[in-house]
């Protein structure tokens, strides 16, 4: 049996530039949802036309000069919005208008202050009316769909297909879900819905599950995934599109289930983002963070040499990244011996001791020299001891 392709939405450019500091202009987001069409993402959503003016510019940007991916607007469930959208995006095959249902009687309450009849028929209008202006492609989006009631979750779901709706988002807005809870939801939905409508996730990351969450709704039948280049978002972000990626990548064949991102393309991206953004960088951010492809213990370093594949089970080059050894406090001889072997030089124990104790042993705890940095050390060092050895 052949694998399951599974379409990846990106929403970094709208659910991700909500969150504090991460606004930016239209051209730098169509700069990123280029370089997102490179990498092989299927659809880019391009923000929240009617919010601004600038989105309502970077959507039309976006959607003139995408080529192989889709494009998708956000909206309320509301007609002027829809209109909005339209006026900014088009109405072609490509453009994805999606609208925002309350999922929640939480939501519906203390939010919207309106019934759950209220709920469906704001968007029965909305997606009639996108579907009177010619567009295809209308998603309703069921925010908070985690928290909701199964019973409003699927009145939701019917309506809105009734009304012209050929997709469905399940929204765990808040991180409320486990991988569980989630993949009975999606499995609920699925049975409501139909195997001809689709089903997107799009899951935040409160609790950590972001990626554990999104890839348990596809294994439940979910078609898409809606993900955040670094995992950018509200609060503590979004799935991530790299790690999400990635795991499908590297358990595809257990998973049964495939993607046409290419990994290798999705670094250049965050770079750019991170740089747009003035994103801080990490030390441990899964794939993209400073130091997880480094390696500073000894013992580490031991095995390293001897097989990357002792300590490396995520390859740097399938991320378009290299590998270091670094030297720290915690390195080793090990480290030491490799260097002097490299530069052919021949050794005893007694002189990697000598090398050891005076460039590792005590040296100060903030010690983090690249090899090529320690290379130096070294050579310098070796080059004293000449010249020494030539005065005496």
């Amino acid at each position: 049996m052949g694998k399951r392709m599974i379409r990846m939405f990106d929403t970094t450019l709208r659910d991700g530039e909500q969150a504090p500091g991460n606004a930016m202009t239209p051209e730098q987001k169509l700069e990123i949802a280029l370089m997102l069409e490179e990498a092989g993402v299927n659809t880019i959503e391009t923000g929240f036309p009617a919010s601004s003016r600038a989105d309502f510019l970077a959507t039309q940007m976006i959607s003139e000069h995408l080529t192989t991916a889709s494009f998708s607007t956000f909206s309320r469930a509301q007609v002027k919005d829809v209109k909005t959208a339209i006026e900014a995006g088009g109405v072609s095959d490509r453009h994805i208008v999606m609208l925002a249902a309350t999922g929640s009687d939480l939501h519906l309450k203390n939010k919207r202050n309106i019934t759950r009849e209220q709920g469906i028929a704001e968007v029965t209008e909305a997606v009639a009316y996108a579907k009177e202006q010619g567009i295809a492609n209308i998603t309703v989006g069921i925010e908070d769909a985690s928290r909701g009631a199964y019973d409003y979750i699927g009145a939701i779901t019917k309506a809105s297909i009734e009304a012209g709706a050929n997709q469905i988002i399940l929204a765990d807005t808040t991180g409320f879900a486990t991988p569980a809870s989630f993949g009975d939801l999606v499995r609920f939905v699925r049975e409501v819905a139909g195997p001809a409508i689709k089903i997107s996730v799009h899951c935040h990351n409160d609790l950590g599950l972001g990626v554990a969450n999104a890839i348990a709704g596809v294994q439940a039948g979910a078609d898409e995934i809606q993900a955040t280049l670094g995992g950018i978002g509200e609060r503590a972000g979004n799935t991530s599109l790299e790690q999400v990626a990635a795991l499908l990548y590297y358990k595809s064949d257990e998973y049964g289930l495939e993607t046409s991102v290419q990994l290798d393309k999705l670094y250049e991206g965050y770079l750019l983002l991170s740089e747009v953004i003035q994103l801080e960088e990490s030390r441990t951010q899964p794939l993209f963070g400073k130091y997880v492809f480094s390696t500073a213990a000894g013992m580490h370093q031991q095995g390293m040499l001897n097989d990357p594949d002792t300590y490396e089970y995520v390859k740097p080059r399938d991320l378009g990244r290299d590998r270091s050894l670094l030297v720290t406090r915690h390195s080793g001889r090990t480290i030491i011996r490799h260097l002097l072997h490299d530069l052919g030089v021949s050794h005893s124990d007694e002189d990697v001791n000598h090398l050891y104790d005076k460039f590792i042993f005590k040296q100060h705890s903030s010690l983090c020299d690249d090899l090529v940095t320690f290379r130096e050390k070294i050579m310098q060092e070796l080059q004293h001891q000449t010249a020494e050895v030539g005065v005496s």
